[in-house]
C-alpha cells in the first residue's frame, strides 16, 4: 500500500536547516515508512510512532483509512519528546 506523506511546518523547517547529507538521510528514512526502519509506538499515545534515524527521532502518525502518514516532529533524541 502506498502512503501519502505530509509534513508539519516545524518538521519541514527542521529538515531544511540540516546539512544536505542529513536531509537526504532523513528523507530516505521517511519515504520508506511504514515498512522499514526502527519504528516503535509511543507509550500512552494511541496513534503516534517514532522512527529512529541515528541521533534523530521522527514522530509521526499513520492514518490507515486515508493512507496518509503525517510527520509531526523531527529533532534530536533528547529534545523531540518534549515537543509532543
Amino acid at each position: 500500500m502506498n502512503y501519502k506523506i505530509y509534513f508539519t511546518k516545524s518538521a519541514q523547517k527542521f529538515i531544511e536547516k540540516q546539512p544536505k547529507d542529513i536531509q537526504l538521510r532523513l528523507y530516505k528514512a521517511i519515504y520508506k515508512l511504514p515498512v522499514m526502519g526502527d519504528i516503535k509506538q509511543l507509550k500512552n499515545q494511541e496513534n503516534k510512532f517514532r522512527l529512529r534515524v541515528g541521533d534523530y527521532r521522527i514522530i509521526f502518525t499513520i492514518q490507515s483509512v486515508s493512507s496518509v502518514i503525517l510527520v509531526l516532529v523531527i529533532g534530536n533524541r533528547g529534545d523531540v519528546y518534549k515537543r509532543i
